[in-house]
């Protein structure tokens, strides 16, 4: 526990945090998909899937030890028409750049305080991550409706 953030450890406050984000996504209209691998090694905290076709890739920070210590940040945008940064209402807001969205979250409450700049995607771009977001939400959905599919695949894959 750390008490410099209200009793919340590190993985409590950014679960925290990005549950708010979520929501606030689908407040939005937004569809949110959680810890999405990029097609450029990286992984997004949250991709989400905007009505206009449009992609957000949400980054949160629990405190400023994980913003300090996660430099890539920057290799977001090239996945993303949009990029934010989710973070707490106790984190220092002025270490952010500026170039970046926020969304300030409060319990399982968001408001956005910055509208992220848009760098729109290339066609080509946007369809390989449309099909890597569908697949990927797909294929979780299916596992929460037959979780013993999934068991029995990581069971033929091990006998492999």
């Amino acid at each position: 526990m750390d008490p410099a953030s209200g009793g919340i450890g590190f993985p409590g406050r950014a679960l925290a945090v990005r549950r708010a984000a979520a929501r606030f996504c689908v407040l939005l209209g937004w569809a949110p998909l959680h810890e999405v691998g990029l097609p450029n090694g990286r992984r997004a905290d949250i991709l989400a899937l905007r009505p206009d076709g449009g992609f957000a890739c949400i980054e949160v920070k629990s405190g400023v030890r994980d913003f300090l210590a996660d430099q890539k940040w920057p290799d977001y945008r090239e996945c993303c028409d949009a990029l934010y940064f989710a973070v707490d209402a106790d984190f220092p807001q002025h270490l952010l750049p500026p170039d970046a969205g926020l969304i300030v979250t409060v319990d399982l409450t968001a408001e956005l305080v910055r509208e992220a700049p848009a760098h729109p995607l290339p066609a080509s771009r946007r369809r390989g991550l449309l099909l890597r977001f569908a697949l990927l939400a797909a294929s979780r959905l299916a596992v929460l409706e037959d979780p013993g599919a999934a068991a029995a695949l990581r069971t033929a894959l091990r006998a492999e």
